[in-house]
């Protein structure tokens, strides 16, 4: 019988995963910060969002910690034939042309799952936006799992995990994150977007 302390942690990469995602960040010069929370779900926000290599420096730093993630890519990406390794890497094609409950269907994956550990850059896109995306926030409400504040910080070569909380109140949710990501400087400063969901207009 498993005990309680595994029943509560992440789901687990490979040693090779966890020794590759070491080398890339040595090699690089980044270093990890943080700690993984004791949780067997959760939604990693990945911020600031604003170049390709965002991508690569957050699966070295997931793997780094030793956890196996999941992340969403268009479905386009995985007709390619890239698609079968993006598949091994954790993606989760998305048909944005099409109406969909991928929150629901996202939330049920959590639910009965063996542990997932979803990454979410909720700016959408490395451009400049005016809101975050909300999806990350309603995933994690309706699963009732941890947010965590995943970050890359490049002036400091900082690839991290911060503060982690269960989603309560949305306005006291969101300013907790501006916040934290306040001082976290991404590749492209300019193209950092501003962190605010529509329903807060609302």
């Amino acid at each position: 019988m498993r005990g309680t302390e595994e029943d509560n942690l992440p789901r687990r990469c490979s040693a090779f995963a966890t020794l590759l995602g070491n080398l890339v960040l040595r090699l690089s010069g980044w270093k990890r910060t943080g700690e993984v929370p004791k949780a067997r779900n959760m939604v990693i926000v990945a911020a600031p969002h604003t170049s390709n290599w965002d991508f690569i420096f957050l699966l070295a730093a997931a793997y780094s910690f030793g956890i196996s993630v999941n992340w969403l890519g268009k479905d386009g990406l995985f007709k390619t034939p890239l698609g079968p390794l993006l598949k091994i890497l954790g993606g989760i094609p998305v048909d944005r042309s099409k109406p969909n409950n991928m929150v629901q269907t996202l939330s049920a994956e959590i639910e009965h799952g063996l542990g997932v550990t979803l990454v979410v850059p909720p700016s959408g896109t490395r451009a400049r936006t005016d809101h975050w995306k909300s999806g990350f926030y309603r995933i994690a409400q309706a699963a009732q799992i941890p947010i965590v504040c995943g970050y890359l910080d490049y002036p400091k070569k900082e690839a991290g995990l911060g503060p982690a909380f269960l989603p309560s109140k949305l306005s006291a949710d969101m300013d907790r994150m501006r916040e934290f990501y306040q001082d976290i400087t991404g590749k492209y400063p300019e193209k950092k977007s501003r962190i605010r969901l529509r329903e807060e207009d609302s």
